[in-house]
């Protein structure tokens, strides 16, 4: 494909720089040319960035994902993982993808509901947190171990990351292998007003592995998102009593990794 340059959504999206890390933008972003090829720029709305330069836009019932060239950004991995869970929960529907010279992308059609962090949800945070458990508990559920081909094992994602594995110690004995979100913290779980989760977004790193390397960070995430004190919703939420060591360790590794 040929390459364009980038251009301005609007003023109300500006991104300062250098980047932060994840969030709603907060001012003009450019907008990817191959983006502005698919999507209206005037009724376009930056509404998520993160530490690498990735961007999200929403666009009526649409979603665009935009990875840059060179950032590690793997968005043909969430395209495979989306369509293999597609058939067991509920995850976003995928309208298109493609690559250029500036980067990738990748279209899916809006879910149900908010995301936990919405400010519908922070207000709400105990609720929220225990929705956050239940939802990943469900996934766990849903999606099948036998016949996944994607790993996220401890061995796996260490090596991902060019990193020894003693640098996080021991692994302990997996406490229950299921297929892992592999990003579970809280703006990944959609919730509906009354009280129901309604899908699972940013599914790229999804794959085998102990359910404690999801339930750690999701538990974890609350704190980044809500403040402390909303673990136990979590674990409460998923049924299930925390194990102090396998959630230490997990967090250890994801800070890592």
């Amino acid at each position: 494909m040929t390459t364009a340059r980038s251009r301005p959504v609007g003023e109300a999206l500006a991104v300062p720089r250098p980047l932060p890390l994840s969030g709603r933008p907060t001012g003009a972003v450019d907008l990817p040319a191959a983006v502005a090829a698919i999507v209206d720029p005037g009724t376009t709305e930056a509404v998520w960035r993160n530490e690498l330069g990735g961007l999200t836009f929403s666009s009526g019932d649409r979603f665009v994902k935009w990875a840059p060239a060179g950032s590690g950004l793997d968005l043909e991995a969430e395209r495979a993982r989306l369509e293999w869970a597609a058939r067991w929960t509920t995850v976003p529907e995928l309208l298109g993808h493609g690559r250029d010279d500036d980067g990738s992308w990748l279209v899916t059609r809006a879910l149900a509901g908010r995301n936990a962090v919405d400010p519908y949800w922070a207000a709400r945070p105990a609720q929220a947190a225990r929705l956050i458990g239940a939802a990943l508990r469900d996934l766990h559920d849903a999606l099948p171990v036998e016949g996944c081909p994607f790993d996220w094992s401890v061995a796996e994602r260490t090596a991902r990351a060019g990193i020894d594995p003693a640098r996080v110690g021991l692994a302990p004995p997996v406490g229950r292998l299921v297929v892992c979100h592999g990003d579970a913290c809280a703006p990944n779980t959609l919730l509906s007003d009354d009280g129901s989760w309604t899908g699972h977004v940013d599914l790229g790193r999804l794959g085998v592995g102990d359910l404690w390397g999801d339930l750690a960070i999701a538990a974890w995430s609350t704190e980044w998102n809500y403040g402390p004190g909303y673990d136990a919703d979590v674990y409460a939420g998923y049924g299930v009593e925390p194990d102090q060591g396998r959630i230490a360790f997990y967090r250890r590794l994801w800070d890592a990794t």
